[in-house]
């Protein structure tokens, strides 16, 4: 499978010209009322060959269904130079084959996509797919949440200049790894999601990046650092509301996806925090 990159987002928007279509009122890309199944609306009113609207600097060909239709339209762009045989733009195509690379833009859809037509063939057999939009829908299926924050405690003391360690407790929507799928107009895409990184507000004005959930504290560890995330406070919160230091886990979620009958595959992140609270004092001697 072909990942995309960087780069390759570069590439597209130097490939691409800003999307012509009537301003018709007509709302477009993913239908309204769709859920986890998705279907995308891009409507053709004739056969119009792709390859009619090709050649040196083809201009922008709009679908449509003509006057009094409801359905929404896209606008189809040759890529004029065509992208590099082995980019991924090419769907697993190649040159040998009659068809070229199109720029796609939706109403209603954010950004253009790209698409390999053949030539002839019209434009409602196209597919019309942002595979990392249905990536994101079967992300939220899976309800991912902030970290399960086993320490700091609210009910525990801790003490200027011990070592706290911080750590959440692990299950498939607070830490991952935890997948699903998600189906739009025939094409599947899986997403898998796992925390990466969380990043601990500690209320003192640091913070602490840990990779991973953190590890449980046990007394035969004694007076040492945690291994993977702990915090040293330097004073106490008696001057903070309540004698407390108010902090957040936020917790970055990378979640990876694979759509293979697009040969396309990628990831993005995403956040999601929990708030706590510690009360940290000072080692009270007495002579």
């Amino acid at each position: 499978m072909l990942r995309r990159a960087a780069a390759a987002a570069v590439a597209l928007a130097a490939f691409l010209v800003p999307a012509a279509h009537a301003d018709d009122g007509r709302s477009g890309g993913i239908c309204k009322g769709a859920t986890m199944f998705v279907k995308v609306c891009a409507s053709e009113g004739g056969s119009t060959p792709a390859g009619a609207w090709g050649g040196s600097g083809a201009a922008a060909a709009p679908a449509g269904t003509g006057s009094g239709s409801s359905e929404p339209s896209c606008t189809y762009t040759r890529l004029d130079p065509q992208p590099p045989p082995e980019n991924a733009y090419w769907k697993g195509h190649d040159r040998s084959e009659k068809g070229a690379v199109y720029g796609v833009h939706c109403p209603g859809q954010q950004g253009a996509r790209t698409v390999w037509i053949a030539d002839g063939q019209a434009l409602d057999a196209a597919p019309v797919i942002d595979p990392e939009a249905v990536a994101r829908r079967a992300a939220a299926s899976m309800k991912l949440t902030g970290p399960a924050v086993a320490s700091p405690r609210a009910a525990g003391t801790y003490v200027v200049g011990m070592p706290m360690w911080m750590w959440a407790t692990p299950s498939p929507n607070t830490t991952g790894p935890i997948s699903a799928s998600a189906t739009a107009g025939g094409v599947t895409v899986t997403a898998t999601a796992k925390v990466t990184t969380v990043r601990w507000a500690m209320g003192d004005g640091t913070t602490v990046t840990c990779n991973g959930p953190g590890t449980p504290y046990t007394p035969d560890r004694g007076k040492s650092m945690s291994p993977d995330c702990g915090h040293l406070y330097e004073r106490t919160a008696h001057d903070k509301p309540g004698g407390r230091y108010r902090g957040t886990a936020t917790a970055t979620w990378t979640i990876t996806w694979t759509a293979p009958a697009l040969g396309d595959e990628g990831d993005f992140t995403e956040t999601r925090q929990t708030a706590w609270t510690a009360r940290v004092g000072e080692v009270q001697v007495v002579n």
